[in-house]
């Protein structure tokens, strides 16, 4: 059986690969010069949005987000999907605030949201993983189960905490208008980047995507490889919902609505980014800072909420438009 943890074997039989076109070169680094763009945009239209405190607001919002969402791309990346992430993130958000209103401290009622990531996550991984039953309807059950026991915790309504502990403490931390917590996240990020591009796990989960049969045929442990994905994305969901009761100064239950279509736009529309139409985790960091960047200048121009909400479901679209174009062209290629 083969060790899905491995480094990734050199191919010496392998064709010289061809130098990308102009082309080639625009799809895969377009998005982050877009990104450019659309910021240099707003500070030469409203200069306050590269001050220091919106600078590290955004750059908090955003690590947070992309914590959330980690799971996500590689789940996505393997031709699956798991819409109960923003769901196990208000659970683990409204049980911490819960248990801190019930007088446990902040290190107790932090491992009991985190626990609540590894229950669904085990949840989803026994049964897309175990069972093989649709992932789709899978984490859609799953979702509305944890969005269910958010809203029971509160009776509805939100829980306010009067004090943050060492979570707000954690987040407050900075160098210079840096997050410490945005440092934590990029190390992550870079962590998991070394796992997709040079081991042989990350390779397998875009192998998983494009030939399934093929993978489990080669003796990869394909089922064990998802179950891991699934617990690491309600880890992961789970650990942001924590950050966010500490951010918020609060338990919020229905928070995961705004994450929804936040969580699918980037992980979507950053797989246009180097790997043209493959999830990857950098163009899902790049695609979170785009989202919050571009939502924050909007406010700071004045943009109601239901032109923003506009956009964010514009930007799926278009992800989603460009993920299958790039799909469909990777595939007809393969057999040609």
């Amino acid at each position: 059986m083969s060790d899905v943890t491995t480094l990734h074997p050199a191919r010496r039989s392998a064709p010289a690969r061809q130098a990308p076109n102009g082309g080639e070169l625009l799809m895969r680094y377009g998005f982050f010069i877009l990104v450019i763009l659309v910021f240099a945009g707003f500070t030469f239209l409203r200069p306050t949005f590269i001050a220091p405190g919106n600078i590290h607001g955004m750059l908090l919002s955003s690590s947070i987000a992309a914590l959330m969402f980690l799971g996500l791309t590689w789940i996505i990346a393997t031709g699956e999907i798991d819409v109960s992430f923003m769901s196990v993130a208000a659970l683990s958000n409204m049980f911490t605030a819960w248990l801190v209103q019930a007088g446990y401290g902040w290190e107790a009622a932090s491992l009991g949201g985190l626990g609540t990531g590894v229950l669904f996550g085990l949840l989803n991984a026994a049964l897309v993983a175990g069972l093989r039953l649709p992932a789709l309807v899978i984490t859609i059950a799953t979702g509305a189960l944890a969005a269910s026991l958010a809203a029971a915790l509160g009776k509805g309504t939100s829980i306010s905490l009067a004090s943050t502990g060492f979570v707000g403490d954690l987040l407050a931390a900075r160098i210079g208008v840096l997050p410490l917590i945005a440092v934590f996240v990029g190390l992550l990020y870079a962590l998991c980047w070394f796992v997709q591009e040079k081991l042989t796990f990350g390779h397998y989960i875009y192998a998983m995507e494009q030939n399934r049969a093929a993978v489990v045929e080669a003796g990869v442990p394909v089922n064990r490889m998802l179950f891991m994905l699934y617990v690491l994305s309600g880890v992961v969901s789970a650990l942001a919902g924590v950050l966010l009761a500490g951010n918020l100064s609060s338990g919020q239950p229905y928070l995961g609505t705004s994450y929804f279509l936040d969580g699918l736009t980037a992980v979507l529309l950053g797989g246009m980014a180097l790997k043209l139409g493959k999830p990857n985790v950098i163009g899902t960091l790049t695609a979170v800072i785009f989202l919050i960047g571009l939502l924050n200048g909007a406010a700071l121009l004045g943009w109601t909420d239901s032109e923003r909400q506009i956009v964010r479901g514009s930007l799926l679209l278009v992800g989603v438009g460009l993920v299958v174009v790039a799909r469909t062209r990777r595939r007809s290629a393969a057999h040609t």
